[in-house]
């Protein structure tokens, strides 16, 4: 069963801004990648001076040639020395690392030159695991060792979240800690009540937590 079909195309303004999923990569049963924006891209042009991503410039058109070479140039070189710690850090099955899709679903796409990033749909199953870092963290302002690599976290749903009517919100020791990304949380719903565990497996801090890695995975 693959893991995901979908990675949705997170943008936000700057650090600390608000999150928005501007588009959508799918991949068919024939693993044809097609790439368009969501309708409501549009609105960010004017009020947040989005700028659509430089080889896909068209807000209107399903873009489905050579998407899936475009978007790979994110993805870090095999050829690194340290690519498999990368693989291992990110939760990479070794015999997938060739498929372009998954690597760019699983490990985010990330880039320290533009605000983007690739957030899976994670489809939930008895072996759903995977990483990602929490969002929230630049307002909640945590002091540096809230929690430990190892800390398992506690989460609920926030149904009446006014940016996010899927959100999950985690806590520790009856504080709060921060929330799973979007599109990241929507496998929490469909999951058994409580089923999903969460467990720190890194921390970039200094005076305060300014990341928080967790693993999820089926309990």
């Amino acid at each position: 069963m693959a893991e995901f079909s979908k990675i949705y195309l997170a943008w936000r303004k700057g650090k600390g801004s608000r999150r928005h999923i501007v588009g959508l990569l799918e991949r068919s049963e024939d693993n044809n990648v097609t790439f368009q924006y969501l309708p409501q891209t549009k609105d960010l042009v004017k009020s947040e001076g989005f700028i659509p991503y430089f080889e896909f410039q068209h807000l209107d058109k399903v873009y489905d040639n050579n998407v899936l070479q475009i978007f790979s140039h994110r993805l870090i070189k095999a050829e690194r020395p340290d690519i498999n710690n990368f693989y291992a850090f990110w939760e990479v099955d070794p015999s997938k690392a060739d498929d372009r899709f998954y690597l760019l679903g699983k490990t985010q796409g990330l880039t320290a030159s533009d605000n983007f990033e690739f957030l899976a749909e994670y489809i939930y199953h008895s072996n759903v695991h995977f990483l990602t870092d929490l969002s929230g963290l630049s307002h909640i302002n945590l002091p540096k060792d809230t929690v430990k690599k190892g800390d398992f976290l506690q989460y609920t749903f926030e149904d009446d979240n006014q940016f996010d009517k899927e959100a999950v919100k985690l806590s520790f020791n009856g504080h709060e800690i921060g929330y799973i990304k979007k599109i990241h949380c929507r496998v929490f719903h469909q999951a058994p009540e409580q089923s999903l565990r969460i467990q720190v497996k890194a921390v970039e801090q200094n005076g305060i937590m300014r990341k928080i890695f967790v693993t999820v995975s089926a309990g």
